[in-house]
């Protein structure tokens, strides 16, 4: 197996205009890339939705070498019910913490220098007050599991994750792709779990060699393939092959080749520029209100 790495996490956002404040003002990312689509992904990338959305990849650096967040924004949906899968992105940034702080945005101290806040739509994030000693602050995503040792094989066996800690007694497992990469941990809950309407999805990218051999694997093991290989194109942008999987507890997972996607994730710089001129003309709410009916939620 040649090397992967971790993307990005993909949140569902209803109010986009915060969501961006919070991301660009509070946390301090940028905006890496926007792109709208006038219908819904064959890989249901914005969800099971038919619609106009778009796309904003937001972080602290170029996805070459950063994790980052990748924003879905569906015109026609007000916002979405959260499950108790996804419990939080770690980031070490005390100017993360300034920031929020400056901008009275809810911070709640877990311990000493660290804090837990949440993003428009109650997306957890839990921030360190320190530097961090890597170049991508973004540190680990915990994503809630039923059983922590059926997941294990899951991530470690069939998809070839490093294991570099685990506490059985926390029932807590940290798993990942390189060292200097985010990470993802793992949390025993000891119930189902809900992914509500909010559900996201973990992308990675392999060399494009590998994504047949993948697919064939999860067949093979009886695991569940949400979208087979197929190619995604992006206007004016490079096309892009992945397959969409679920893990035993039906957290998504999407792998992407590895050398086409670094074409597409280029960092464009008038990404923001792109982002605020759509958030400009986006009108969908005045034409709910118009109507005296609130936007739908999901």
């Amino acid at each position: 197996m040649k090397a992967r790495r971790a993307l990005h996490f993909v949140f569902k956002v209803g109010d986009r205009s915060e969501t961006v404040h919070f991301y660009r003002d509070v946390l301090g990312m940028r905006v890496l890339r926007h792109e709208e689509f006038e219908e819904g992904c064959k890989a249901t990338c914005n969800g099971p939705y038919d619609g106009k959305w778009s796309k904003t990849m937001v972080g602290y650096g170029p996805e070459d070498n950063h994790f980052v967040a990748e924003l879905t924004y569906n015109y026609g949906i007000g916002d979405y019910r959260l499950g108790i899968d996804f419990l939080g992105m770690t980031i070490v940034s005390s100017q993360a913490v300034s920031n929020a702080k400056r901008l009275q945005w809810p911070l709640k101290e877990l311990s000493a220098g660290v804090y837990e806040t949440e993003a428009p739509g109650g997306y957890k994030f839990c921030l360190e007050d320190k530097t961090s000693a890597k170049e991508d602050p973004v540190l680990k995503v915990t994503l809630a599991v039923s059983s922590l040792q059926k997941s294990l094989v899951y991530w470690s066996k069939f998809l070839g994750m490093k294991l570099y800690e685990e506490d059985k007694d926390k029932q807590k497992a940290l798993l990942g792709y390189g060292d200097n990469q985010c990470k993802l941990e793992l949390q025993g809950i000891g119930q189902a779990v809900d992914h509500g309407s909010a559900f996201g999805r973990i992308a990675f990218s392999c060399p494009k060699e590998e994504l047949p051999g993948i697919e064939a694997l999860m067949k093979k093991e009886g695991q569940k393939i949400l979208t087979p290989l197929v190619s995604l194109d992006t206007p004016g942008k490079a096309t892009v092959q992945v397959v969409i999987l679920a893990d035993p507890d039906g957290h998504e997972i999407c792998f992407v080749g590895d050398e086409a996607f670094r074409e597409l994730s280029k960092v464009d710089p008038n990404g923001g520029k792109l982002l605020d001129e759509a958030m400009a003309a986006d009108k969908s709410h005045e034409w709910f209100a118009k109507r005296n009916t609130p936007k739908p939620s999901a």
